[in-house]
């Protein structure tokens, strides 16, 4: 079977998108990658995207990441095609003019929608009913051979890390503020973004800035717990990457974290409520160092596994299309 992978730039899914194509290489099946590998160009590198597309061989089936612009691009190999919604495709749905109708447009003519999350297949469907049906969650999936429990570092606890831009939506000041009335302890934020000068000069608060995700197993390694209190996450990579490094982590309430983060693993937190945020730092950094519980959340999102999963819904678009 040949597949062909249309997406744009994204360095964290890039990374995952990547080990997948390698999965099902390996299977035996035929992939040809037809991505971007910069975010810059605007919209203009789009049309690169298309043309990469348009120069593929015929397909037996297309699999692209986000519903638009990469589904919408995708449909110009004539070809059976397979689409993950991310949270952005839901969030940029009656945001930005247009996108609703691109969006329902590509879930029309998609063989099937995959979906990271249940949180997020219920986002989608009701925004876009044409999903109804057709939509299956497979989460993006953790690489257990890169993410692996560890010794503790030696220095003073408890090691707090945040993963992610640095956005209102990641909510990283009140994450800031709640670190704050935990009085101990470091906090590392691994990400760039307009709050930065918000969260400048504050004790025992460290910016990294912008890091590669090859940096990314270090950092989790030298860290006790992971936190993630967005105000909504439809997934939370980096809390799987955490989970399977055997780092206990904060999550979100809002989104995806609730499906994986059990009691053992860490403890998820209302995003709005600084104190709620701030006992969530206080349980996790009192659960153990490896965190046996945690890895054992991540392990069902190996993503072998999920590359498993989505093989199976590759071919069953390419065998509905040859029947």
């Amino acid at each position: 079977m040949s597949q062909m992978y249309p997406g744009p730039a994204d360095p964290d899914l890039g990374v995952f998108v990547r080990r997948l194509a390698d999965e099902l290489d390996g299977r035996g099946h035929g992939v040809e990658r037809a991505v971007l590998d910069r975010r810059a160009g605007g919209k203009r590198r789009y049309l690169e995207l298309l043309r990469r597309t348009l120069r593929a061989a015929r397909p037996d089936v297309v699999y692209a990441h986000f519903l638009v612009p990469s589904g919408l691009i995708a449909l110009a190999a004539r070809a059976p095609l397979v689409v993950t919604a991310h949270g952005r495709d839901v969030r940029n749905v009656g945001a930005i003019p247009g996108v609703a109708m691109a969006t329902r447009l590509v879930v029309r003519r998609a063989a099937a929608v995959v979906a990271v999350s249940r949180y997020l297949r219920e986002e989608l469907e009701a925004k876009v009913p044409e999903a109804r049906g057709k939509t299956e969650v497979v989460p993006s999936g953790v690489d257990l051979e890169r993410f692996r429990p560890s010794p503790r570092a030696n220095d003073p606890g408890p090691a707090f890390l945040c993963v992610g831009g640095l956005t209102e939506r990641k909510n990283v000041v009140r994450l800031a503020d709640a670190f704050a009335r935990v009085g101990e302890g470091t906090l590392a934020f691994a990400g760039e973004g307009p709050l930065r000068p918000a969260l400048e000069g504050r004790p025992n608060v460290r910016l990294l800035g912008a890091v590669s995700h090859d940096e990314i197993p270090a950092l989790v390694a030298a860290a006790d717990v992971v936190c993630q209190p967005s105000l909504v996450e439809p997934l939370g990579q980096a809390l799987l990457e955490g989970l399977a490094a055997g780092r206990s982590v904060v999550a979100t309430r809002v989104g995806g974290p609730p499906e994986f983060v059990t009691p053992a693993a860490g403890t998820l937190v209302d995003p709005m409520d600084v104190d709620d945020i701030a006992a969530g730092l206080r349980r996790a950094a009192a659960l153990p160092v490896p965190n046996p519980a945690a890895r054992a959340a991540a392990e069902p999102y190996d993503v072998s596994a999920q590359a498993s999963r989505v093989e199976e819904i590759l071919r069953q678009a390419a065998r509905d299309r040859r029947s």
